[in-house]
């Protein structure tokens, strides 16, 4: 477990609620191994897996505003340890997110692999960028055959990250999930039927010969 992120997520009244529920002490003495906060190739991998995350942002007024974010298999892409980067594409134009995280850029993102009730939480800092289509950053951050128009690309500096635990998280799967579970039964299904058509066909035949004779 991150340190870093429970040393962010705990403030005063986070302390004070553990208090009043009888768990403080179970994270002030918390001596367990601290993490790294670069992401390692577990968390690297986890991500490029993934079609979507959720993206947390606040307002001014201090209203928090959550956003889905979508696309190809990988569309958030590692950079580096520290560092993730995504294209982000003209949409209804009502710019929440870029709006606040102008003002204030600190983000927090879930991402969930449904399937195998699995989430990660990262804290990161937003840094906006337009988009230079020639540009080495925009090569390894724009999908190849995408057809949506990038307005910018959005760099998020990890700050920390923490992995939950798999508690009420209910399985889902995406159609390419279910088709890639069921290739193996497919496959299997495949060749019992050509084994069936086999068979009747050598007992067609074994028919047939003994009737001739």
């Amino acid at each position: 477990m991150s340190y870093r992120f429970l040393d962010i997520a705990t403030t005063s009244s986070v302390r004070a609620v553990r208090e009043d529920m009888g768990s403080a002490h179970l994270w002030e003495r918390f001596e367990g191994d601290r993490a790294t906060d670069s992401l390692t190739q577990h968390e690297a991998d986890f991500i490029a897996a993934r079609d979507h995350f959720y993206m947390a942002s606040v307002s001014e007024s201090g209203w928090p505003y959550v956003q889905h974010r979508g696309g190809p298999r990988g569309f958030l892409t590692v950079l580096d340890a520290a560092t993730l980067a995504f294209a982000d594409y003209r949409g209804n134009r009502q710019y929440i997110s870029v709006g606040n995280t102008r003002a204030n850029a600190r983000v927090a993102l879930i991402l969930m692999d449904y399937a195998n009730r699995t989430r990660l939480k990262v804290f990161a800092t937003v840094e906006l960028l337009p988009v230079e289509a020639e540009s080495d950053l925009a090569g390894r951050v724009l999908p190849q055959g995408y057809r949506a128009r990038p307005e910018r690309i959005v760099l998020l500096h990890v700050v920390a990250f923490d992995w939950n635990c798999p508690q009420h998280i209910t399985q889902r799967f995406t159609e390419d999930e279910i088709i890639e579970t069921m290739r193996g039964v497919n496959e299997r299904l495949s060749g019992l039927e050509d084994e069936n058509a086999r068979l009747r066909a050598d007992l067609a035949l074994a028919r047939g010969e003994g009737a001739s004779s």
